[in-house]
């Protein structure tokens, strides 16, 4: 059996996993589906979230567990968990991106995700005033990020989504070949997502040792969460 912790993506919290969690658990697996700095019921104020504070609220999880993990990132998550893993690559056994970004050493996630022309999500994210948060459309969530999910799911994100920080998103990633650079990597690929669209997301995941592909929108731990608990418990 193996211990997980599942990062979540931008306005997000651990609560989108629930439904992958209990599905690992059912498996006999450890599972950690934490709220980054400043999401779910975190109250750090967005304004003041980092990349690097939330990288290193995951390292903390990663020097607590008794045996390295296998580590997921969903969307932004997957920034998270890279900067996280070159900080602690012992401590990780592998690592899941779940249609995410894969920034490179000097990247960062806003850049990466401004290039993806034919994406949704960018004329749906609202930037406030002093430019420090974003918040999403709400009208926009279904088309956006939850086109294949219940209609449930719609509910629970309009109620759930919080404003997210943009320094995360400007702050480029720092990495190395010999600490991430050496950990094996998938990539799981949603074929319907309409805020990382599959072309982007077959560039980033160029390096994985394994591409599962799902017929599912952004949120397929919504949308195909059985799918997604088996392509993150395949061996």
């Amino acid at each position: 059996m193996s211990t997980y912790i599942l990062v979540h993506g931008a306005w997000h919290g651990g609560w989108c996993w629930h439904k992958v969690v209990a599905r690992l658990e059912a498996r006999g697996h450890q599972v950690q589906a934490p709220d980054l700095p400043g999401h779910g019921v975190d109250r750090t104020p967005p304004a003041d979230t980092t990349l690097d504070g939330m990288a290193e609220s995951i390292c903390a999880l990663l020097d607590a567990a008794a045996e390295p993990v296998i580590l997921v990132g969903h969307s932004f998550g997957g920034t998270v968990i890279t900067q996280a893993a070159e900080r602690r690559p012992d401590k990780v056994r592998r690592l899941i991106y779940v249609t995410a970004f894969v920034p490179r050493n000097g990247e960062n996630t806003g850049k990466l995700g401004a290039a993806d022309t034919e994406s949704l999500l960018n004329p749906a994210i609202m930037v406030a005033p002093d430019r420090k948060t974003a918040t999403l459309n709400p009208e926009a969530l279904k088309t956006v990020l939850l086109g294949k999910s219940p209609d449930e799911a719609v509910v629970l994100a309009r109620a759930l989504l919080v404003p997210e920080g943009l320094a995360g998103f400007r702050t480029a990633v720092a990495t190395t070949d010999g600490n991430w650079g050496r950990l094996p990597r998938r990539y799981v690929l949603c074929t319907e997502d309409r805020a990382v669209t599959p072309a982007l997301q077959r560039r980033m995941a160029e390096g994985s040792e394994r591409i599962t592909e799902l017929a599912a929108d952004h949120s397929p731990y919504f949308s195909a969460p059985g799918e997604l608990a088996a392509a993150l418990a395949a061996d």
